[in-house]
């Protein structure tokens, strides 16, 4: 076999790979307004029969105005809550953020295990390691962006 049909081949290979891979890759998300980018958006995997499931990502405001992360939609769960995680006397507390999360101009936020999160509320089926599942996030004045986000292992403690 000649040199070149053998790179030839590892070139299909390689490209054959890359395109597999590609889904896995952070993507950016921007409102329609361009104001509100979304990236690094991800999941856990979840044990079969769990109805909860974690939300992460960062958004950034490049606007002039500040914006509020109200909610959001989520392919596999019937609600989607804004949540912080607090630690009040030594116990880590979660709650509700009923007015959503500010994002001021020219700040990234960002939604992590531990800290600012999204609850996936009343999964109707669990989520896998390397699912990519659609979603929105709704803001106050940027609308609803669509976006996906990439199910990683359950001890993750990051998506990338």
């Amino acid at each position: 076999m000649s040199s070149l049909l053998i790179h030839r081949r590892a070139v299909i290979a390689a490209a054959s790979l890359l395109a597999f891979a590609l889904p896995a890759l952070a993507h950016d998300f921007v409102s329609t307004d361009g104001t509100i980018k979304v990236s690094e958006s991800w999941t856990r995997a979840t044990p079969a029969g769990a109805k909860v499931a974690g939300g992460y990502l960062k958004v950034t405001n490049t606007g002039t105005q500040p914006d509020r992360l109200i909610g959001g939609s989520l392919e596999r769960a019937t609600t989607v809550e804004v949540h912080a995680m607090s630690m009040t006397d030594g116990v880590m507390k979660m709650q509700q953020l009923a007015q959503g999360l500010e994002v001021k101009p020219s700040e990234t936020v960002e939604l992590k295990p531990g800290g600012f999160h999204l609850m996936f509320i009343g999964l109707t089926a669990p989520v896998q390691e390397g699912d990519t599942l659609r979603g929105s996030l709704i803001f106050e004045h940027a609308g609803t962006i669509p976006l996906h986000y990439h199910a990683v292992a359950m001890g993750m403690a990051h998506g990338h």
